[in-house]
């Protein structure tokens, strides 16, 4: 499981988890978004602005 912390979020991954990649994010212990990386849309939940701009960071670093 990879875990990273930014901006108040929870950003959490699983190694081996089931198609297709994606990213859980929560915020305070709450859910907020499972976000699809490899089709780049939600799957459940609601995405912001700043919760995408995120991704998007973390995807460029190379964290997700």
């Amino acid at each position: 499981m990879g875990i990273i912390r930014r901006a108040n979020y929870l950003f959490l991954t699983w190694k081996g988890d089931h198609s297709p990649q994606h990213v859980h994010v929560y915020k305070d212990s709450r859910f907020i978004l499972k976000w699809d990386l490899e089709n780049g849309r939600a799957m459940r939940g609601r995405s912001t602005r700043r919760v995408l701009r995120l991704i998007r960071e973390l995807r460029e670093e190379g964290s997700l």
